[in-house]
């Protein structure tokens, strides 16, 4: 049974202001040069886009005509395909009179391949809908190379013929490419073989497992192509694309930008979800727009500290040298106005971001004198301030991302005696390399040997190993036996990590293996009741005060997000339990960004000695250590990613005229909100 759970929004993310589902205002409509509709989550934004699509194919098929799709793969549209099935099988949303065609595939690439578009597109689509089998298009990677060229042309011609495109939806690239037009595509361009960027390939090296199996060539329709299409919809979901969407809206027209050419669409619209829409103008900084009423805002507290923080930051000074003149001057009358003057609003703005800064994560013991003597953790009065030691879990979605993105933290919450139990969301498994996998094996074999263990279970089922992998093909995967090993070898490192960190039981260690993750493949399956199962029975378990989970939403490969939901999920189902009412969730990031200075409600500070520990800890990860299967578009080693952003956050915080410490490492309290 599957779930209609949303990873896909931000937990972080400011409320909407009342417009944002509309499209832009007046005020914004000259900066945002694509009318852009903002939702609080991907899942609505999906249902949106999906209804819009049902829309068109029931008119056309009141009208007897067809209905002509422009789709896209990736994870981007999967939601829209998800309720397009809903509407299908419960609504009676029939497919007869649509027609289909994908904007690209892989070449070279059969389409039975794990990586094929027409393997995803069945799987995710076409094999749960009406759709005649002769009215779905996917370009065909298995052509040879001579026949291409007019196949490509064949391609736009039956497209043409069809009377065009009704609606074509896109996703988007981190070059800014839609389709495979990749920077220094023209505004000309029709369907045709392209060479990969060097990113595409690197963003694509998880779904081959590895860089150098992703294909380099690609067949694409062209810019123009899209560009005909009577409705344009391009989706984005996460912070990773919110830089590239600001260039895409608000930047100049483009060939480094494919996406920028929407701009000159007549009826193409942008749909994002609170995270892809967090560096825009009205979302960033929306007073240099105009009055923040016209956006349904005020200068709350939240409101107040960004503007603040990010003055200081433009102008490079600390909060408290910054004058009435550098306010009137950074379209931020407004505010100076509503507080009197600069003096007092620095020092309202330093006071809080000093609240921000703890060594007690989990709270100090009150001495003789009482409660006074506490120091609760981050900025605010807290339901369980007076409980000392805590329960606390910490959850980590892959078994290196808790000693990654919080291991100082973790260090600190256990030296400080609390009751740390830490649980492993994932096995990991897909992260290991053969060769790995094989050592270990070896190891077994030649340590039965040692002590004379009888060994030939082990020899054999070292010998198949050997062979599968020798005979194993680019994305292949795994056999039942490899993943087994690939698992206990993270689980393993897991359990090092976390006594490095400063577990002294080993009950306090779970290994929760969800279900939706073990596919053997970077394409999970949908989080399901059973995925939310185990978090629920752990949380029932222990009763903590104090949860820890992954707010790095932008794992390229979508695991962060899947746990994260869970996790939420399991809280409000748990909210009111006793035990719960006194719980908090706080946030942490690391493993693939960091939060800003002006989100962080927790930093907690990291001596030299405590940035050794962790890195210690995080070594313990040999499979991942040197490098790591799936790296993502950032060449640093997990260790160093995150020691340069605790670094940077520490030297934020200096900048600001604050402490001045080795390390922070920042967290965000989770308040309730849709997911």
């Amino acid at each position: 049974m599957t779930t209609a759970f949303s990873p896909s929004a931000s937990p972080s993310a400011s409320k909407l202001p009342p417009h944002a589902g509309d499209g832009p205002s007046a005020l914004t409509a000259a900066v945002e040069k694509i009318p852009t509709t903002v939702f609080p989550s991907a899942a609505v934004a999906s249902q949106s886009v999906a209804a819009e699509i049902a829309d068109l194919i029931r008119t056309k098929s009141a009208r007897g005509e067809t209905a002509v799709l422009g789709l896209a793969t990736g994870s981007t549209p999967t939601r829209v395909y998800d309720e397009l099935i809903r509407m299908h099988r419960e609504e009676g949303l029939s497919f007869k009179n649509v027609v289909t065609f994908n904007l690209d595939e892989y070449y070279p690439m059969k389409p039975d391949e794990l990586q094929s578009y027409v393997r995803f597109m069945r799987e995710h689509l076409f094999d749960h809908i009406d759709i005649p089998r002769g009215n779905w298009n996917v370009p065909d990677g298995t052509l040879p190379r001579e026949q291409v060229f007019d196949y490509c042309a064949a391609y736009e011609r039956k497209i043409k013929d069809l009377g065009g495109l009704d609606i074509q939806i896109l996703g988007i690239g981190r070059t800014g490419h839609v389709g495979f037009n990749e920077p220094g595509s023209s505004r000309d361009s029709r369907t045709r073989m392209i060479t990969l960027d060097k990113v595409t390939r690197m963003d694509a090296a998880s779904d081959f497992f590895g860089e150098q199996n992703v294909p380099r060539k690609a067949i694409t329709m062209g810019v123009d192509t899209i560009m005909n299409a009577r409705r344009v919809i391009l989706m984005a979901w996460g912070e990773g694309k919110a830089p590239t969407i600001r260039r895409a809206v608000e930047g100049e027209v483009t060939t480094a930008v494919a996406a920028s050419f929407l701009q000159q669409h007549a009826s193409a619209k942008i749909v994002l979800d609170t995270a892809a829409a967090a560096e825009l103008t009205r979302f960033k900084t929306p007073w240099v727009l105009g009055s923040l009423s016209d956006f349904g805002l005020t200068w709350d507290r939240k409101t107040t500290r960004k503007a603040v923080i990010w003055l200081a930051t433009t102008l490079k000074k600390p909060l408290l040298k910054l004058t009435d003149e550098d306010y009137n001057e950074h379209g931020l009358q407004e505010l100076i106005a509503s507080r009197g003057s600069a003096y007092e609003l620095n020092i309202e703005v330093f006071k809080e971001m000093q609240a921000t800064i703890t060594g007690w994560p989990g709270g100090k013991e009150a001495n003789e004198n009482g409660a006074a003597a506490y120091h609760a953790p981050g900025m605010f009065q807290h339901a369980n301030a007076g409980i000392f030691p805590k329960r606390v879990v910490l959850f980590s979605p892959h078994p290196d991302d808790d000693v990654i993105s919080m291991g100082g933290t973790f260090i600190r919450l256990c030296d400080q005696e609390h009751e740390v139990h830490v649980a492993y969301q994932t096995s990991g498994n897909i992260a290991v390399f053969d060769e790995a996998a094989l050592r270990h094996a070896d190891f077994v074999r030649e340590f039965a040997a040692a002590f004379g263990l009888t060994d030939q279970i082990v020899q054999t089922m070292e010998d198949r190993l050997e062979s599968f992998i020798r005979n194993k093909q680019p994305g292949q995967v795994d056999s039942p036996e490899l993943q087994k090993i690939k698992g206990l070898i993270r689980r393993t490192e897991a359990r090092a990590g976390a006594v490095s960190a400063g577990i002294k039981d080993d009950d306090r260690i779970h290994f929760l293996d969800m279900p939706f993750y073990e596919t053997g493949r970077v394409r999970k399956k949908p989080i399901g009741e059973d995925d939310i199962k185990v978090i629920v029975d752990l949380l029932e378990k222990v009763k903590p005060h104090q949860i820890y989970a992954a707010g790095d939403l932008s794992d390229p490969h979508g695991t962060h997000r899947v746990c994260l939901a869970a996790i939420l999920e399991a809280v409000k189902r748990l909210k009111n339990r006793d035990w719960m009412k006194t719980c908090e969730v706080w946030l942490y990031r690391g493993a693939w960004q960091e939060w800003g200075v002006d989100q962080i409600e927790m930093a907690v500070p990291l001596s030299p000695d405590e940035v050794s520990r962790k890195r210690i800890a995080i070594f313990k990860h040999e499979s991942q250590k040197d490098k790591a299967l799936f790296p993502g578009s950032d060449s640093r080693e997990f260790w160093q990613r995150a020691e340069d952003r605790n670094r940077a956050t520490a030297e934020a915080y200096d900048a600001l005229g604050l402490a001045e410490y080795e390390a922070i490492e920042g967290f965000v309290r989770w308040k309730e909100e849709p997911i």
